[in-house]
């Protein structure tokens, strides 16, 4: 896939040598209007390679996509390469073929929509009641509290420039232009006008407004000015109590979901490494699945290992997961003699780091007798036994490693020797020599949780979440997604947004009724008797009053007694 993804782009590099700006297309692609050096590209030169589901066009006819071709043909045009261009028409073979790619296209946006819906309605149902509470908390219906200071600045994202509160440099430059010029004002009286200001800001902006107050030599009046606008724009900036912020979060999150694509993405030219992405990792991580679809680890190694590959492959030697099948070159039943027979590669072994000493203490099983013969080892039971079950279990027996890695590779990564992996399993990889345990990583959230802790796991979910987020292009606020970790994590587990997690654990029967499996939630609620606070969101639409939140949130009251003293 790649080597012809080069070749199209090879052509499409020819063909644009021939166009200057004056050609209508080539103006619409540099300008930025619409389109690409690719759509130029297919129209004159080569449309290039159909994929189905990331791969080349397999399926069809026996051994061939197309009854038009050889038996077991290789070639591009028979697995899909279609030669044209659209300017010249394709032929009917890369027409029909053209025809494949495209259709995966429709059902792939047909496929989305209805999953990143539910995605969206459910993290709407689960984040509804999460308000701003006039101490600046971020409390559910029933006053519990999720985040002492929403997005730990109380800064709304809306009002923010680009997640900033404000933006200090843009604002110093503004005075320093519009100010007279004049003496600028000396370090210590910038350091003391901040310093007053300290306890009103984010330790953040205090940082930016020293430095570009002394990079920027303001006058006295100008360093006021300045200090005095960025404490206005921070407070303008918070966000106001009674705001919904769940609900705006919900649909930050949800809204690019349809945007995304579906399908896994494969490491840029790295093919050994499968890893979902885009729609259906982002339903992943709000899920809280017990096991991730494609478990991987990032693993950091100590200052003795991580300058030499030599010295990296050692380690991953120690954590990738051999059994039996890896190192055996044959494995097979003799009926006759009523044994196993397992004939080592020495290479294999040789390459996995395993000794002939190694291999036989891992297959010493109770009741069962070995006799090593130089690279074969034979297995006989003590009491008689079913042999393809034996076999079975000699096959899957582990003889070096951590479980659950079922591939290592060692890539160079800013100057530094890193392990990536295929499977995962964090406890057992931080006590292997060698590994950095302060910066290993996987994408494995529940085992972070059983290892680290739950604030480690609220960590890994914003992180992964805005990894997929990031990944697709997409520019979602992270207080959005610190928000949505955040009540998935309050309890001290790690909860998904549905029926099963945060939806299903709602004070209100209205509101859990309303959600999903409506009528078992309502006979449990009257077999137990229990009682609706009538504090949420949608039980209050549901009986028609006015939701608390926003202005909701405030209640009027007025005093009689004072009244009927004057009559």
């Amino acid at each position: 896939m790649n080597e012809l993804a080069e070749a199209r782009d090879k052509a499409g590099r020819a063909a644009d040598k021939d166009f200057d700006v004056q050609n209508a297309g080539i103006a619409m692609t540099r300008t930025g209007a619409r389109g690409s050096s690719l759509n130029i590209g297919q129209m004159t030169a080569c449309v290039g390679q159909q994929s189905v589901r990331g791969k080349r066009i397999v399926r069809g006819y026996v051994d061939r996509a197309l009854p038009h071709f050889e038996l077991g043909d290789p070639s591009p045009k028979a697995r899909g390469f279609v030669y044209s261009s659209y300017r010249d028409g394709l032929d009917p073979i890369e027409f029909f073929f053209h025809a494949m790619g495209g259709r995966e296209g429709l059902v792939d946006t047909a496929v989305r929509t209805q999953q990143s819906g539910y995605m969206q309605r459910r993290l709407i149902n689960a984040l509804e009641h999460l308000r701003i509470e006039y101490d600046g908390t971020v409390r559910n219906s029933i006053s519990d509290i999720v985040q002492f200071r929403y997005g730990e600045d109380g800064v709304d994202p809306a009002k923010s420039d680009h997640g900033k509160a404000v933006n200090v440099s843009r604002l110093v430059e503004q005075i320093r232009i519009t100010t007279e010029k004049g003496k600028p004002a000396p370090k210590p009286y910038v350091k003391e006008r901040v310093r007053e200001v300290e306890n009103q800001l984010t330790s953040i902006l205090i940082d930016e407004l020293k430095k570009e107050l002394t990079k920027a030599k303001l006058t006295r009046e100008g360093v006021d000015q300045a200090v005095a606008l960025t404490l206005e724009n921070y407070k303008r900036a918070l966000v106001e109590p009674g705001e919904a912020v769940g609900i705006v979060a919900a649909q930050s999150m949800g809204e690019p979901g349809t945007q995304m694509t579906l399908r896994t993405f494969h490491y840029a030219g790295v093919r050994e490494q499968n890893v979902t992405l885009g729609l259906p990792r982002l339903i992943e991580i709000v899920d809280a699945r017990r096991t991730p679809s494609t478990p991987i680890m990032s693993i950091y190694l100590d200052k003795e290992h991580r300058k030499s590959k030599e010295k990296a492959t050692e380690v991953a030697r120690e954590i990738i997961c051999t059994t039996m099948e890896d190192i055996a070159q044959a494995m097979h039943v003799d009926a006759e003699r009523e044994e196993v027979v397992v004939k080592l590669d020495l290479t294999m072994m040789e390459d996995r780091g395993i000794s002939l000493d190694e291999s036989e203490k891992a297959l010493s099983l109770p009741n069962y007798a070995l006799k090593v013969k130089e690279d074969q080892i034979n297995i006989k039971p003590r009491k008689p036994t079913d042999l393809k079950k034996l076999l079975d279990k000699v096959s899957a027996q582990h003889v070096k490693g951590v479980t659950g890695i079922r591939r290592v590779l060692v890539t160079e990564e800013a100057g530094e020797w890193v392990i990536r992996t295929d499977g995962s399993n964090l406890p057992t990889v931080l006590d292997v020599p060698g590994v950095n345990p302060t910066r290993t990583i996987t994408n494995h959230v529940h085992e972070i949780a059983k290892t680290l802790g739950v604030e480690a796991a609220r960590n890994a979910t914003i992180k992964e979440a805005m990894g997929v987020l990031e990944e697709q292009g997409l520019d979602v606020d992270i207080r959005h997604v610190m928000l949505v970790s955040d009540i998935m994590t309050a309890t001290g587990d790690v909860r998904q947004i549905g029926r099963h997690g945060i939806s299903g654990e709602k004070a209100s029967v209205l509101a859990r009724a309303a959600f999903e499996i409506t009528v078992p939630n309502i006979i449990e609620a009257a077999i137990k008797g229990e009682s609706d606070p009538l504090r949420g969101v949608t039980e209050n639409v549901i009986v028609g009053q006015s939701i608390p939140i926003g202005t909701g949130l405030v209640d009027l009251y007025m005093s009689t007694a004072h009244r009927e003293e004057t009559k």
